[in-house]
């Protein structure tokens, strides 16, 4: 039983190790063999990213495209909404086993599909062991093994948590991995603070010399408040689509039920979705300022109005202020 028992020395080493490996090899940077659209979704946890994402892929399918949908969050919900609740293996969980077995990943272990669309999920560490970003590095690194680079796909869909900031979640912006950014959000101000963070990385890559640009933002669960839209507006991306705050959606979305297909009511918003991520082109956003991005927002949501009232030694120490007899020899005037 001893020997089950980790060596958190050991295991601390590892992390420290995995921290400083170095990422300028991990993504293959040479002229693609197919031409392929590889488009990476963004937006904070919980928007409906994941929502978005599984209904535009199935209505592209139905158009006649090729979709390859793979899942970047380590929550692993992408391809559950697309297999009816259904959780496939991640690729990082299965790696581990195969690996743990002496065999070789094959592409029918973490790649499966339905109407039309491949689908897989990348996965995460647990909980305190390890780093999500560099699950991600591993992930495309066993992609890339798996010939990742000579599969014939029309879209590749690659579905990012937007408010994990770390350099794994950045690749598609970083490394030039996708040709354009989709943003989702609501209007709320957290949601917008996390696009306006990924159209920051956008425009400090492209500074750099990368060419990865924002096609648009899909505004999920529009209450018609007009922030998104005005978000939108002051960053200079186009508006893609309006998904609205809907009871029948939200039920859907909660029961696992495709929406973006023909049979459905809501069939021809995502085949207008559909049509906008494949012509919008990438441009250059203008992210905002703390304040610009504040003043979207009446001042009654974002405490408008409150001044900074700095802080004092005495504040700092309450009941400790009394003044101390002090060493310092202090010298008359001459």
């Amino acid at each position: 039983m001893k020997d089950d028992v980790p060596n958190l020395k050991d295991f601390d080493q590892r992390l420290r190790d995995e921290a400083h490996e170095d990422l300028a090899d991990v993504i293959n940077d040479g002229e693609p063999t197919q031409t392929t659209q590889i488009i990476a979704i963004y937006g904070k946890g919980g928007i409906g990213k994941s929502f978005t994402l599984a209904n535009l892929s199935y209505m592209m399918a139905e158009q006649g495209k090729r979709v390859l949908l793979i899942g970047c969050d380590p929550k692993s919900d992408t391809t559950s909404l697309l297999f009816g609740g259904k959780a496939c293996p991640t690729i990082i969980e299965t790696s581990t086993k195969k690996n743990l077995a002496g065999e070789q990943v094959e592409i029918g272990d973490v790649c499966f599909k339905r109407g039309g669309v491949f689908a897989m999920e990348l996965g995460g560490p647990e909980v305190g062991r390890g780093c999500g970003g560099r699950g991600i590095i591993h992930g495309f690194e066993l992609l890339e093994k798996l010939g990742f680079h000579d599969w014939d796909f029309d879209y590749v869909l690659l579905d990012f948590l937007g408010d994990v900031v770390c350099g794994g979640f950045g690749l598609p912006i970083a490394r030039d991995m996708a040709q354009k950014v989709i943003l989702v959000a609501s209007n709320d101000l957290q949601s917008l603070y996390v696009a306006n963070n990924v159209c920051s990385a956008v425009e400090y890559f492209r500074k750099l010399g990368g060419n990865v640009g924002v096609a648009g933002l899909v505004v999920n669960k529009d209450d018609h408040s007009g922030e998104a839209q005005a978000f939108a507006e002051a960053v200079d991306i186009p508006l893609l689509a309006s998904i609205p705050a809907d009871d029948d959606l939200r039920k859907k979305s909660a029961n696992y039920q495709i929406v973006g297909t023909e049979e459905s009511q809501w069939g021809s918003l995502f085949a207008g979705l559909a049509e906008q991520v494949s012509a919008a082109p990438p441009v250059r956003p203008g992210p905002l300022d703390q304040d610009g991005l504040l003043g979207l927002f009446d001042g009654s949501d974002t405490g408008a109005g409150v001044t900074l009232e700095p802080a004092t030694d005495a504040d700092m120490r309450g009941s400790n202020a009394e003044p101390k007899p002090t060493l310092e020899v202090v010298y008359d005037d001459a």
